[in-house]
């Protein structure tokens, strides 16, 4: 019941975002894949997520051929740097949009919709302000939203891109916290796109270190700070 990463490629035009890319982490890990711009982040992300085809390679999740299954089926959340909310629907619109948008037959029933957005509302530490908008919200408020929002279809995995990257730099610590509280409690795999090596460190089970579309190195914080595997990681550590 792991995570698997085969050898994937992906090609824009000439260009090799994805050259091999290949990781193993167990279902319920928290991943953080770091690395420098350009290095195939946000592309492994987006292929996970099924909005990108990959080229070649494949990928497992929960027993699941992932790849050939379509994006809806794979039921995987997304948390965007942008936040992404609908700006016309309330807070509390926005978080049961997933569940609203099904198809009848698979769609809950309104109550049960309410239901979830209160409990996801107080998940994430935003109880009472359902009835508001995004522009009433801090940037930190907005991006619990979004994540309460990726809860709510009960995702299989959690896709987060660069998520804190529009906070200031107290918002982004107090959020980090959370965020890790929030995936132990939910118990999702979570994959974290970021550029931000204490973010990794701090934050995840497992940093995959990325460079020119592979995988350098994949290890515990502690492994890979203590051991860097080539002559990037290292190098890219100590900048």
């Amino acid at each position: 019941m792991s995570l698997i990463i085969d050898t994937v490629v992906k090609k824009f035009a000439r260009f090799p975002a994805l050259n091999g890319a290949s990781l193993t982490a167990p279902q319920g890990a928290f991943v953080a894949l770091l690395g420098p711009s350009g290095s195939g982040k946000t592309t492994l992300l987006r292929i996970l997520g099924g909005l990108e085809q990959a080229d070649s390679g494949g990928v497992r999740f929960a027993d699941l051929n992932w790849l050939d299954m379509p994006a809806r089926e794979r039921k995987a959340g997304f948390v965007f740097q942008n936040y992404a909310l609908f700006r016309h629907m309330t807070v509390a619109k926005n978080i049961g949009f997933g569940l609203d948008v099904r198809p009848r037959g698979q769609r809950p029933a309104r109550g049960e919709i309410r239901h979830r957005v209160e409990e996801l509302l107080d998940l994430v530490q935003l109880g009472g302000l359902g009835g508001r908008y995004p522009s009433q919200l801090s940037g930190g408020q907005r991006q619990r939203v979004a994540l309460a929002r990726a809860l709510a279809i009960e995702p299989r995995m959690l896709l987060l891109d660069e998520p804190f990257g529009a906070l200031d730099a107290k918002v982004r610590k107090e959020l980090r916290v959370w965020l890790r509280h929030i995936h132990d409690k939910a118990g999702v795999t979570s994959i974290f796109v970021t550029h931000d090596q204490d973010e990794a460190f701090a934050m995840a089970d497992l940093v995959a270190v990325m460079n020119a579309g592979r995988i350098e190195q994949l290890g515990t914080p502690a492994d890979v700070r203590r051991d860097p595997r080539s002559a990037f990681v290292a190098e890219f550590l100590s900048t």
